[in-house]
């Protein structure tokens, strides 16, 4: 099965955004992919469409998920990475048969073996961070300054410094508490 969705390009970093399944890590976390549908729903988005996830898959995509933050976190920080974190990243890497394919755009495509291959998508996912934490890809990790959130994301920003994973949520509440701490109002 070929992925054609317009928003998987070459330069997708698959392994952060999929970290950012689990948000306000140290907040009141919100799970993102509850059940193994909305699993389907989320690759479906990036580009890696599967026909069916059973509950077992969505564990397992779970783990990957924790694992790629652990090993994400530690390398943002450049501390030593997790033997644990590393092991199950490299063992969902090595499980997929998915292909990379050039398309006449020039763009790259993943062609996972069948309609129903949750272990392509995983390994895809689990390529992606093997490639962002062995610094392959121009950009760096960082870890989102809110406190309640701690996201992994890849920066690619001209200096590297950027501060939040997303603007639109992290950035803008921590803009709009200082500028509520600063007229003397509390946030809300």
């Amino acid at each position: 099965m070929r992925t054609d969705h317009p928003d998987f390009r070459l330069g997708s970093v698959l392994a952060t955004s999929f970290t950012a399944t689990l948000t306000e890590r140290r907040g009141d976390a919100v799970e993102r992919i509850p059940t193994p549908q909305r699993l389907i729903d989320w690759l479906r988005v990036s580009g890696l469409s599967v026909g069916s996830c059973d509950s077992d898959q969505l564990d397992r995509a779970r783990e990957l998920r924790e694992a790629i933050h652990a090993t994400a976190t530690a390398a943002a920080l450049a501390e030593p990475l997790p033997e644990s974190a590393v092991r199950i990243v490299n063992d969902r890497s090595t499980h997929g048969s998915a292909a990379a394919i050039l398309t006449c755009e020039g763009k790259r495509q993943w062609q996972l073996s069948s309609a129903a291959s949750i272990e392509d998508a995983l390994g895809v996912i689990a390529a992606n961070t093997v490639e962002i934490v062995a610094g392959e890809r121009d950009g760096r990790l960082a870890l989102c300054a809110s406190p309640t959130c701690r996201a992994a994301f890849f920066d690619t920003s001209q200096s590297r410094t950027r501060k939040w994973c997303d603007m639109n949520t992290c950035g803008n509440r921590q803009k709009k508490a200082r500028f509520n701490a600063n007229q003397g109002r509390s946030p809300t």
